[in-house]
């Protein structure tokens, strides 16, 4: 329902916006909106055709790995923790071995291998769901963790500032790293506060602490490397890492004694027809999002932000920045477009340029998860996932600033 009215939000104030510009003289303004339609439109349907050979490949894999039993095995060695993060899903339910999957890929970089599996366990969420059009709070928690974009490597960002110029590219791979652990543990919190899961329990805060201090060796261990070694390594241990569970759950089939190709056609299957059905949701969310950015709305909202800073006698250097924070809830595609055009208008170097790529690293694309995950099981009543999930990109991207003045100031 939340996504519901946002989604009207976007077509209304692109029009009144729209208006306005007409008023003022800018005879082409519509034209430019009606132009984003279908330019949105057509871009939310190559996402979904690109999507689907990704799918089909890892769905497939995914099928393999079930048969096998490797994701059980996975689902019965992290049960201790996840049943109590997760507490409506039985324990050893081999969900847990897709979620496991997909927090993984997202957190290594692995994007190919995160959304087939992430959208292969929403589908065994669906399962357990006895409202099929509702979000379980299983659902909300996983998309609140996928949303908030826990990421090690964020080797796309690190690769776009170096083509970009920057004179120490690797530079933004701390500040990062913290932005979206913040932004994790925000969302993860406030989850559970709502859906009233104790977060002192043992195992969870195991977790929370497992996961700052895993983070801070990651951060040590790189602060090691000179910007080549990091490079080398992040590339070889994410494309080995990748290749490994392929390889892995195949072997695993093999010793099962179970027809691999198969299993592999029977989950390939359901990747291709994920694929289909997640188009409507992606056109719906894209073309809200095109319309909104077409009427210059965006521009005024920056303008205005921008001005209550200054007129407080605040430091307004962060706001050049914030169109990469505005755009990564809606569109991965407009975020980067913007934290390019922030590199090349301000200098890679520039803090400007520095803070937008943390904004582009510290969160996901939060309704486009949204429309992909909960499109692909038709669900229509989200409940406080879009709450929950803005609130994780809001204290991520005020982490983000925080800390980009606290390195580049």
């Amino acid at each position: 329902m939340v996504l519901n009215y946002i989604w009207i939000a976007f077509f209304v104030i692109a029009f009144l916006f729209g208006a306005i510009q007409l008023a003022m003289g800018d005879a082409t303004i519509f034209q430019k909106i009606v132009d984003s339609t279908f330019s949105s439109s057509k871009t939310a349907f190559e996402t979904s055709l690109g999507l689907t050979g990704v799918l089909a490949l890892w769905l497939g894999i995914m099928k393999i790995g079930e048969r096998a039993g490797a994701v059980n095995v996975l689902a019965r060695m992290l049960s201790p923790v996840f049943t109590r993060l997760f507490p409506d899903i039985p324990r050893n339910h081999p969900v847990m071995g897709s979620i496991f999957m997909n927090i993984a890929a997202n957190m290594l970089g692995l994007d190919n291998a995160a959304t087939p599996t992430g959208l292969k366990a929403m589908a065994q969420m669906q399962e357990l769901n006895p409202r099929k059009d509702t979000a379980t709070n299983p659902m909300i928690m996983f998309l609140v963790l996928n949303t908030s974009g826990l990421t090690v490597i964020p080797t796309t960002i690190l690769a776009f500032r170096a083509s970009y110029g920057a004179a120490q590219p690797t530079d933004v791979f701390i500040p990062i790293l913290l932005a979206t652990t913040v932004a994790t543990l925000a969302g993860v919190i406030v989850t559970a506060l709502w859906q009233r899961i104790n977060l002192l329990q043992p195992a969870l805060l195991t977790l929370l602490v497992g996961l700052v201090a895993f983070v801070g060796i990651i951060i040590w261990g790189f602060g090691q490397m000179d910007k080549e070694t990091m490079a080398k390594v992040t590339a070889v241990a994410s494309n080995l890492i990748l290749f490994g569970i392929i390889v892995l759950f195949i072997l695993a089939g093999f010793r099962k004694k179970i027809n691999v190709y198969d299993a592999f056609i029977e989950g390939a299957k359901e990747g291709f027809m994920t694929a289909v059905r997640i188009i409507p949701y992606l056109v719906a969310i894209l073309v809200a999002v095109g319309v909104f950015r077409a009427s210059g709305a965006m521009d005024m909202l920056i303008d205005g932000i921008k001005w209550c800073t200054e007129s407080c006698g605040l430091n307004s250097d962060f706001v050049g920045a914030l169109p990469t924070a505005f755009m990564k809830p809606m569109s991965g595609s407009g975020a980067r477009g913007m934290m390019l055009e922030a590199m090349q208008n301000y200098g890679a170097d520039s803090f400007v340029g520095r803070l937008s790529c943390i904004f582009q690293g510290s969160t996901d694309t939060t309704f486009y998860i949204l429309a992909v995950y909960f499109g692909s099981v038709n669900i229509k009543f989200t409940r406080h996932a879009v709450g929950c999930g803005l609130l994780a990109d809001f204290v991520g991207s005020i982490a983000a600033i925080v800390i980009g003045y606290i390195f580049f100031t």
